[in-house]
C-alpha cells in the first residue's frame, strides 16, 4: 500500500472504520460499540464524547503498521442528530438522535401551523420528528437556559471531524436532513433559522461532501502517528455515503440499506419534491441530488425479534425454520420507533398480525423480514407514482448479509438487487470520498466507477412477485387500520 485512504462510519450502536488503499481495496476494518440511551419512551440519546474517544482507539487499531501511508480521513454519519456546543466547544447536552420520537408537537407547528408549503418551499422537505429543526424548538421549550448556551449547532460526524480539525463544517447532503437547509440551493434558509430561533452563524460552514475542510491538528496527529498534513474531507451523512459505497451515483441509480434503518436511495441530477412529501429530496455526495424514503426500523426489527424477545443468537438456525415464501399468513408493522417514510407518524408502533395456534417461530421470523421489505416497499410506490422507473437496485448494510432477506427483497419489490464486492456502505463511501479529496480520482462518480463491482444479482421470481403482491395489498390496508388507535397506546 503506497497511500491510505480512511473511512469512517459514525453509526447508531458502533463506529466502523475502514483503511482503503490507492486502488480502492479494503485493507482492514475495525469497528467500536458505544451505548445508547432512552432516558424517556420514545427518547434517543447518545454521549458525543463515546464517538471521539471510541473513533480515536479504532483509528489507532486500524491504521497501525501502516502509519506513514495515510493520506485523508472521511465519514459517513448518522444523520438529523443534534449537537449542541457552547462558547468554549464543549458539549452542552446529549445528542438527540434521529431515531427521537420527542418532538411530535414540534412538527405540527412547523407543518401544521406554519404550513407544509412554506417548509416544503424553504428546505424541499417538511418536518419529520427525527430532523434536528423540531429538536431545536423543543430544546428551545422544555431547556431554556441550555438552548441559550447554544454557539454552535452540529452534526454527529460533523462532530467527529470538529474534533479531528478544529474546524467547524459540515457537508450538503448531511445539512439536508436538518430542515434549515434550502436543499435546491445548497445553502442555509434564513426563514427556518429566525423560525427556530437561531442565526445563521450558529451552524457550520457547507462543504461538498468531497471538499477538504482541513488538515488534522498537530496533537492528532501526533496521537495518531500520522503526518500533519492528512487532510480530513467533509464526508456525508450516512445515506449518501452508503450509496457513495454501492455506486449509486449516476441519474436513476438505486440502492436499498438494511441497517439499523432502512432507507430507499434514488440519485437524481436535478432537484425534484414529491408532492406528498412522503420522500425526502436531500442533497446527494456527487454534487447533485436524491430522493430517499427513510423507515426508522429496519435491520434493528430482526435484532429486537431474535436478541430481546427469542434471546436466540443462532440467526443461521432461525432463518433455516423459515418454509415457503410468499405465503405466510402473518404480518409484521416494522414500526418500533414510530415510522418516518412515507406515514410521517412517531406514534405508530409495531404489531403481529393474524397469529394462530399453529403459528411457528419460523412464521414470525418470516414475517419480520417481509414485514420491513413491505415498509420500504411503500417508499418505492410514491417513487414510482412519481414517474420514476426503477428495475434494479443495490443492497448494502448488515441485513443484506441474508440471501433469503436478499430474495424476500427482490420478489417484494419486484427488483433485481445487486450484491457488490466490498459491501462496507458509509465507510466504503467515506473512504471514496476521502480519496476524491486527496485526488486520487477526479470525481466521486469515477472513483465508484473504477472501485465498485457488482457480484451477483438476485433476480424476480414471477410467481413469488404474484404472491408477494397480493400479499403486500393486504399489508398496506393494516397501519391505516391501527393508526386512529396509536394514541390512546
Amino acid at each position: 500500500m503506497q497511500k491510505g485512504f480512511v473511512g469512517i462510519d459514525l453509526g447508531t450502536s458502533a463506529v466502523k472504520l475502514l483503511l482503503m488503499d490507492e486502488t480502492g481495496a479494503v485493507v482492514k476494518t475495525v469497528s467500536k460499540e458505544y451505548p445508547l440511551y432512552f432516558p424517556e419512551p420514545g427518547w434517543s440519546e447518545q454521549n458525543p464524547e463515546d464517538w471521539y474517544t471510541q473513533s480515536m482507539a479504532g483509528l489507532k487499531e486500524l491504521i497501525a503498521g501502516c502509519e506513514d501511508k495515510i493520506r485523508g480521513i472521511s465519514f459517513g454519519g448518522q444523520m438529523h442528530g443534534l449537537v449542541v456546543l457552547d462558547e468554549k466547544d464543549q458539549v452542552i447536552r446529549p445528542a438527540i438522535l434521529w431515531n427521537d420520537g420527542r418532538t411530535g408537537a414540534e412538527c405540527v407547528y412547523l407543518n401544521e401551523t406554519i404550513g407544509r408549503d412554506v417548509i416544503s418551499g424553504e428546505t424541499g422537505n417538511i418536518a419529520f420528528a427525527g430532523f434536528t429543526a423540531p429538536k431545536l424548538l423543543w430544546m428551545k421549550k422544555h431547556e431554556p437556559s441550555l438552548f441559550a448556551r447554544i454557539r454552535k449547532i452540529m452534526l454527529p460526524k460533523d462532530y467527529l471531524a470538529y474534533r479531528l480539525t478544529g474546524v467547524h463544517a459540515t457537508d450538503a447532503s448531511d445539512a439536508s436532513g436538518m430542515l434549515l437547509f434550502d436543499v435546491k440551493n445548497r445553502k442555509w434558509s434564513e426563514k427556518m433559522c429566525w423560525l427556530c430561533g437561531i442565526t445563521e452563524d450558529q451552524l457550520a460552514t457547507v462543504y461538498e461532501s468531497y471538499e477538504v475542510i482541513g488538515n488534522v491538528l498537530p496533537g492528532i496527529a501526533e496521537a495518531l502517528g500520522i503526518q500533519k498534513d492528512v487532510r480530513v474531507i467533509a464526508g456525508a451523512g450516512d445515506n449518501a455515503a452508503a450509496a457513495v459505497g454501492t455506486g449509486t451515483v449516476q441519474n436513476g441509480d438505486c440502492n436499498i440499506s438494511l441497517g439499523t434503518s432502512g432507507t430507499i436511495f434514488i440519485a437524481s441530477d436535478t432537484f425534484s419534491v414529491d408532492p406528498k412529501n412522503a420522500l425526502h429530496s436531500f442533497a446527494h455526495a456527487t454534487g447533485a441530488y436524491h430522493l430517499m424514503g427513510c423507515m426508522l426500523s429496519a435491520a434493528s426489527c430482526n435484532k429486537w425479534w431474535m436478541e430481546d424477545i427469542l434471546r436466540d443468537e443462532d440467526m443461521a438456525g432461525a432463518q433455516a425454520e423459515i418454509g415457503e415464501l410468499g405465503k405466510n399468513h402473518i404480518y409484521y408493522l416494522p414500526y418500533l420507533m414510530g415510522e418516518r417514510s412515507p406515514h410521517n407518524d412517531p406514534e405508530a408502533r409495531a404489531a403481529f398480525v393474524g397469529m394462530r395456534l399453529d403459528t411457528t417461530r419460523g412464521e414470525m421470523l418470516q414475517a419480520v423480514f417481509e414485514g420491513v421489505a413491505f415498509g420500504l416497499r411503500d417508499s418505492l410506490e410514491v417513487a414510482r407514482s412519481s414517474g420514476l422507473d426503477i428495475k434494479k437496485t443495490k443492497i448494502c448494510g448488515g441485513g443484506a448479509k441474508s440471501p433469503l432477506w436478499r430474495k424476500i427483497m427482490a420478489n417484494v419489490m419486484n427488483l433485481s438487487v445487486e450484491t457488490i464486492a466490498a459491501e462496507e456502505g458509509p465507510a466504503m463511501g467515506g473512504a471514496l470520498l476521502a480519496a476524491v479529496g486527496c485526488g486520487q480520482w477526479k470525481s466521486v462518480e469515477e472513483a465508484a466507477a473504477a472501485v465498485v463491482k457488482v457480484t451477483g444479482t438476485e433476480e424476480p421470481d414471477p410467481e413469488l412477485v404474484k404472491l408477494y403482491e397480493e400479499r403486500y395489498q393486504t399489508f398496506r390496508k393494516i397501519y391505516p387500520a391501527l393508526r386512529s388507535i396509536y394514541p390512546e397506546m
